[in-house]
């Protein structure tokens, strides 16, 4: 993935992903870290005509030329500013976005501490209590060898996690981590439309290796906190296709 994006057709790649779904795509068999919590944009509105980009290149050779760091840095980019834009046609009330905790090593002594529970080894995570977001700089580097779309998933599924904690409790789903699935390919897509990010060659591909390796049918996750491979890329090709709005409890959307 590249930020920021030239102006083309992004809704093909919403229908691609849902195929590669329907086809089984998935995971491979490398085994990942432990993880709990996986996860994956904008800017100007619709129309609106990008800068000049901005390189995303890195002399890093151990990652393919470009380094896990500025992939996330442009993740965290694209993410706050699709909410900070569209916020407003969302939802009422003013938006504030998370503060970002950014990397720490769980495998450490003075790990960050959610409450009073060190934050878990290989993961990312949202914590409510001190409303940041974090991630092991082990999980960001695993997944990013499997492609880059790996860290603006996590990401985006994370502060999906912070934007049901700013909404109004008939507005989150009871499958929460399935709503931030959807959340986040709202986000994804949703960049692409605005024209703050642009999909490569392989990045659907990328993206539904990584639900499908972060799901719960797998020796590494909680059964029946993520939902299986089908029902995380189901739910994610939803917000890709059709927005945050689609992501709410029916009742309400």
């Amino acid at each position: 993935m590249v930020v920021p994006w030239y102006p083309r057709s992004w809704a093909p790649l919403a229908a691609a992903l849902t195929l590669l779904l329907v086809t089984g795509c998935g995971g491979g068999v490398v085994p990942p870290p432990t993880v709990e919590s996986s996860s994956a944009a904008p800017g100007p509105p619709s129309g609106a005509t990008p800068g000049t980009p901005t390189p995303l290149t890195s002399p890093d050779a151990t990652d393919g030329g470009t380094g896990v760091e500025e992939d996330i840095n442009a993740a965290v980019s694209v993410t706050t500013t699709y909410w900070q834009t569209h916020w407003p046609e969302l939802f009422t009330g003013g938006y504030n976005p998370p503060r970002i905790l950014g990397v720490y090593d769980g495998d450490t002594p003075g790990t960050p501490v959610c409450g009073s529970e060190p934050l878990p080894d290989d993961n990312a995570v949202y914590c409510p209590d001190g409303d940041y977001i974090a991630w092991d700089m082990d999980l960001m580097r695993f997944g990013h060898a499997r492609g880059d779309a790996w860290v603006y998933l996590v990401i985006a599924h994370e502060w999906g996690h912070a934007v049901q904690n700013r909404l109004d409790a008939g507005l989150v789903d009871l499958a929460r981590e399935l709503q931030a699935d959807c959340l986040a390919g709202a986000v994804l897509f949703g960049a692409a439309q605005d024209g703050t990010l642009t999909f490569e060659e392989g990045d659907t591909e990328e993206l539904a290796d990584a639900l499908t390796a972060l799901a719960d049918r797998t020796p590494w996750t909680d059964v029946s906190d993520h939902g299986d491979a089908s029902q995380r890329v189901s739910y994610f090709s939803r917000g890709a296709r059709s927005g945050v709005k689609s992501c709410l409890p029916n009742a309400v959307r």
